[in-house]
């Protein structure tokens, strides 16, 4: 079996990362959860693989370092479809894959995730009759303005295999006519596989003795979504009801390119200065590698955030998580995890710091397979279908 893996930004290489882990060890006869693989088979049966990176995002922090660090390898091709509007990347990543696939044909193309790559790659693969697996399929935040919901929408309804993050997820496949264990398999979160692999690992940021920080003691916030960031008023309002509420207490904002802009729009000139003389609690800070990041988070008090991806990360680490939007993707987070869904009212802040600080944030568990071994169900399924033939 030969697979094309794509990635088209930083945190894809997070969710393919642990998959080619899983594939190596099914090529070394390791691991049988199966039952159509008898054990020592998989060896006989080896995966190919080949990683292809879209370029659809630009990241100095794709350095070298990142790959050793984490244990991902270095793509095999970059694409180098990076920058445009929606329409203009969607139309360079197809033109560029088509001839990827053409020149290194597949049996299957693996797909995570939502991004415009995970969307273009899929139509691509179809209109070239090659076998299309999306992993992180099913979730839905059924709000259409956002792109990464129409991308998740059309990928869905184009895989041949979808691999699932949660129960809520297997049922939007089913609804739209899917069959559990016929194309759709639940097997937990490959971003918790990566977080598990690498918790041993978090490495201490160099802010943390610069500013003296202490377990429990400070609030780690990340905020990028246009809804959150785009209107001055709103951005501002946002940040001074979050200073103003946390008792002081030391907020660490490893700022994210899209809300530098913003930030500098709003503040003019001396925007670090003016930052710090009228909110003196709130750290600006470039943004961090995984290690250190969620090192960071791992020690929070609670984190305050618009990622969907860092409300999984909390949940899993049992960290207090308020998201800063209207919906998500990922319910299971709130049902069950340590994630509250507070909208993107500036006033709706203070009422859940106030509870934060209480001591009344609820524990939260830790969603059904989401053990450190998604990767290894996702392969082996696969792998089970070669037997089948």
């Amino acid at each position: 079996m030969q697979i094309t893996l794509i990635a088209g930004a930083r945190p894809n290489f997070m969710k393919v990362a642990p998959i080619i882990k899983a594939i190596e060890q099914w090529n070394q006869g390791k691991t049988a959860f199966n039952p159509l693989v008898k054990d020592g088979e998989q060896g006989r049966h080896p995966i190919q693989y080949r990683l292809v990176h879209t370029g659809q995002h630009y990241d100095k922090n794709m350095s070298d370092t990142f790959f050793e660090e984490l244990g991902i390898p270095a793509p095999d091709v970059n694409l180098g479809c990076g920058g445009g509007t929606q329409a203009e990347q969607t139309a360079a990543i197809m033109v560029a894959f088509e001839k990827e696939l053409s020149a290194h044909p597949a049996d299957i193309v693996m797909v995570v995730g939502d991004v415009t790559s995970t969307m273009a790659c899929s139509i691509v693969a179809k209109k070239m009759n090659t076998k299309v697996c999306h992993v992180e399929a099913g979730i839905r935040s059924w709000d259409l303005t956002m792109p990464e919901e129409i991308n998740r929408m059309v990928t869905d309804s184009l895989a041949d295999y979808m691999f699932t993050t949660s129960e809520v997820a297997n049922a939007n496949l089913v609804r739209m006519g899917a069959s559990m264990n016929k194309n759709v398999w639940f097997v937990g979160n490959v971003m918790i596989d990566t977080l598990m692999t690498n918790r041993s690992r978090f490495r201490k940021p160099e802010i943390w003795d610069t500013l003296g920080l202490k377990e429990k003691e400070y609030i780690v916030m990340t905020m990028h979504r246009p809804a959150n960031v785009d209107e001055e008023q709103h951005l501002r309002t946002m940040i001074e009801q979050i200073t103003g509420h946390t008792h002081g207490m030391p907020i660490i904002f490893p700022i994210h390119p899209r809300t530098a802009l913003r930030l500098k729009e709003v503040m003019s000139e001396g925007m670090n200065e003016l930052m710090n003389e009228r909110f003196p609690n709130l750290h600006i800070v470039e943004p961090m590698g995984y290690l250190e990041f969620n090192y960071l988070v791992e020690r929070a008090k609670a984190v305050i955030t618009d990622s969907g991806g860092i409300t999984e990360e909390t949940t899993v680490m049992g960290v207090p998580c308020i998201t800063l939007r209207d919906n998500t993707e990922r319910p299971e987070t709130c049902t069950i995890g340590t994630n509250e869904l507070i909208g993107t009212n500036p006033a709706a802040i203070k009422p859940a710091l106030d509870k934060l600080f209480a001591g009344a944030w609820k524990k939260g568990a830790i969603p059904e397979l989401w053990d450190g071994h998604a990767a290894e169900r996702i392969v082996e399924v696969l792998g089970g279908l070669m037997f089948r033939g």
